[in-house]
């Protein structure tokens, strides 16, 4: 296994070694369609398992996680992808959502490509609008969706509303716990080395620029 990076903490050698170990897994087994997704959908297991240990502890520690389902203000954020989580969970979308769903999701996720397309970095970071995949207050790939959501963990709802009315406010972020996000990111960054490796590259995207691409074009089958 390659960890390039010669400053890893203990922690952060762990969460890079499960994550590469993971997406080997599905090398190892021919790398299809199949293993892949069963792959990511352990990676995605690994880390919601975490996430639950860390709640319980806040809860019992008094500092209850403010997160819940129509709790929706994160949602509004620019929300960031893999190529081969795009590729996961725009299966799903063909696979479970009728064409009537998905051209409503494709009508979304265009409106807001159109105007994120044209913003710099720094206007993104304060850009409000919801996620294309947000139906009702709640997400409606929720099983499937990305990394970047799961490991988003705040403990204060209102520095949550604060970032979303004010985002120009300089002295307010939202309370996330640090650990999980973390974790995930090394997670996601072994996966992604044993793909490389493997001679596939990867790269990330905004939700709205890669799924205007992952669901109006073929994607990549294995096996």
């Amino acid at each position: 296994m390659a960890t390039e990076n010669k400053h890893f903490s203990e922690n952060d050698r762990v969460f890079y070694s499960d994550g590469y170990q993971l997406a080997q897994s599905a090398i190892d087994d021919g790398l299809t369609n199949a293993s892949l997704f069963s792959a990511i959908e352990s990676l995605y297991a690994n880390i919601d398992a975490l996430n639950e240990s860390i709640i319980a502890l806040a809860e019992r520690q008094k500092i209850p996680v403010a997160c819940h389902k129509g709790c929706q203000w994160c949602c509004h954020q620019a929300v960031y992808a893999n190529s081969f989580e795009l590729h996961f969970f725009s299966e799903k979308i063909k696979t479970h959502f009728s064409p009537e769903a998905i051209s409503k999701l494709q009508e979304r996720t265009e409106t807001k490509f159109a105007v994120t397309s044209l913003l710099s970095e720094a206007e993104i970071s304060k850009y409000k609008s919801p996620c294309p995949l947000l139906e009702n207050g709640a997400c409606s790939i929720y099983e499937a969706r990305p990394m970047a959501c799961r490991i988003y963990l705040s403990t204060k709802l209102e520095t949550c509303l604060e970032f979303y009315r004010h985002p120009d406010n300089e002295l307010n972020y939202p309370a996330l716990i640090e650990f999980p996000l973390h974790a995930g990111r090394m997670m996601n960054e072994g996966f992604m080395a044993a793909l490389k490796e493997y001679g596939i590259d990867t790269a990330e995207f905004r939700l709205e620029a890669g799924l205007r691409i992952s669901l109006t074009n073929d994607q990549p089958t294995f096996g």
